[in-house]
């Protein structure tokens, strides 16, 4: 499979808007992604972002890490998309349910950290580099898909920060770049695939 990072930023403040229509549902997406279809994943990505976002904003109350745990959820996807069973309920439930899981865990994770802060505190100690260091194992994930953004050409970061990062379809890319859509989505493809790389995920 392939990895990647989205991370999801609302435009003018506002909140996702609906997904676009589709004439292909959500399970066969999923399929499609499970052997490594970018385009279906985009498309996916598209129908789900929104719900996942709305999900998580509820539990954390908190734009900033609403939009980081969309990220995260939406990387879990694309990377377990072949662990999705039909029998057990449709893909938005399953997606809903990946996303719930995330911002208990976030809130769980902020929760300790707080905890630790104040024992600290009550105790008069001063941080250790240690602390710094456990705080950067807590963010591993999220630093690893950072730093494979590093590997992408300039215009696959491009696309890819346009489309994932900032909430725009495919079609608002190629506007905004004034380009064809079809370059766009060679440079996600394209983009998408040296992610997969950098990340060591496979098939």
């Amino acid at each position: 499979m392939t990895a990647r990072a989205v991370t999801l930023h609302t435009r003018a403040g506002a909140a996702p808007g609906p997904a676009p229509a589709s004439e292909t549902t959500p399970e066969q997406l999923v399929a499609r992604t499970a052997l490594g279809d970018e385009a279906a994943f985009a498309e996916l990505y598209d129908q789900l972002a929104g719900p996942i976002f709305g999900t998580v904003f509820q539990v954390l109350r908190s734009r900033a890490h609403a939009e980081e745990v969309t990220q995260e959820v939406l990387l879990e996807i694309w990377r377990k998309a072949a662990s999705y069973e039909p029998g057990r309920g449709r893909v938005p439930t399953w997606a809903l349910t990946i996303a719930h899981r995330r911002a208990v865990d976030r809130v769980r994770a902020e929760q300790s950290a707080t905890n630790r802060a104040e024992r600290a505190e009550r105790l008069d100690l001063r941080r250790p580099y240690d602390d710094a260091a456990e705080t950067t194992l807590d963010n591993l994930e999220r630093a690893r898909v950072r730093a494979a953004l590093s590997v992408l050409t300039e215009l696959q970061r491009e696309s890819i920060l346009l489309a994932y990062c900032q909430g725009y379809t495919c079609r608002e890319v190629a506007e905004r770049l004034d380009v064809a859509i079809g370059t766009v989505k060679t440079r996600m493809r394209d983009g998408l695939i040296r992610l997969r790389d950098a990340l060591g995920v496979t098939r």
